[in-house]
């Protein structure tokens, strides 16, 4: 089981700036918990996104000697991972490529194709550097802009990505529009057939409704989940209203109830929740 926690996605879009200090001792917490990776940071526009202005000096400050835990970062481009890549505790760089042309240029401003491109070049930079991408396929189980989803053109975007040599393909659920039957047709339908890439799964959910999209996606051969505390956080780039991501208890708790073995100290897990109940305050509707 792999597991990575997203403290980037749960601070990226909270309205209030938290400080540099408080961030990274939250995140030092997270270290202590035992995941596989942390999704961290993000190197993008201030003025697009003001709470992520600080993440070189975060990155610098996270003690990666308190355990394992690899440190992901997201990049919208190739300046940008050039920018992040001057951080030596950076393991992973993150790029969100999405299946959906519209939100693709409200993410990136960019068209698939441009991203494409701007993907093989972040590639080859990061193999220079010894490190590894992630892509994250946003609007993977559908769109809110009326664009028509078809599970074949996932398909068909990872096989070129395939071609070039990724590694690590997180479907993503942007908006919280994925279901049982769309979970069921990319994992059932996709995965076997690449057998080099690794794929999880980056749900953005309504409580109610993340135990089902864990277990769906378990049920079809998915290991490997994104998720954060109390399901904080969204895309503040997809839509006006955030909708909250895979919470980390509820991973925990399918976990525990499936007997299934996972990576994390539940007490480092508890005292990190804590510091996230004070920074975020857990005023929510789930």
């Amino acid at each position: 089981m792999f597991i990575t926690e997203c403290p980037r996605d749960a601070m990226q879009g909270w309205p209030h700036f938290i400080p540099t200090p408080t961030k990274i001792d939250y995140i030092n917490s997270l270290m202590d918990v035992g995941y596989d990776v942390l999704d961290c940071a993000s190197f993008v526009s201030p003025k697009l996104i003001p709470q992520m202005a600080d993440s070189g000096e975060v990155i610098d400050h996270i003690d990666k000697s308190r355990s394992n835990t690899k440190l992901s970062v997201i990049v919208a481009n190739y300046s940008l991972a050039e920018k992040a890549l001057l951080h030596p505790n950076i393991d992973f760089l993150g790029f969100p490529f999405s299946i959906s042309e519209t939100f693709q240029h409200k993410n990136t401003n960019k068209s698939r194709e441009n991203a494409f491109i701007e993907v093989q070049r972040i590639l080859s930079l990061a193999k220079d550097k010894n490190k590894d991408l992630i892509l994250y396929f946003s609007m993977a189980f559908g769109n809110p802009y009326g664009e028509i989803w078809r599970w074949e053109e996932v398909g068909e975007w990872v096989e070129r990505f395939d071609q070039i040599g990724i590694k690590t393909i997180m479907l993503s659920d942007t908006t919280g529009i994925a279901d049982s039957e769309s979970i069921r047709l990319l994992f059932s339908n996709i995965p076997a057939h690449f057998p080099k890439i690794e794929f999880g799964a980056h749900f953005h959910t309504l409580y109610r409704d993340s135990y089902l999209k864990i277990k769906t996606a378990y049920d079809y051969g998915c290991r490997r989940f994104d998720s954060t505390i109390r399901g904080i956080g969204g895309c503040p780039m997809a839509k006006d209203d955030l909708l909250g991501n895979m919470p980390t208890e509820q991973l925990i708790n399918f976990l525990q109830l499936e007997k299934v073995e996972h990576p994390l100290n539940l007490l480092n897990f508890e005292s990190a929740y804590n510091q996230a109940k004070n920074i975020f305050g857990f005023n929510l509707n789930h």
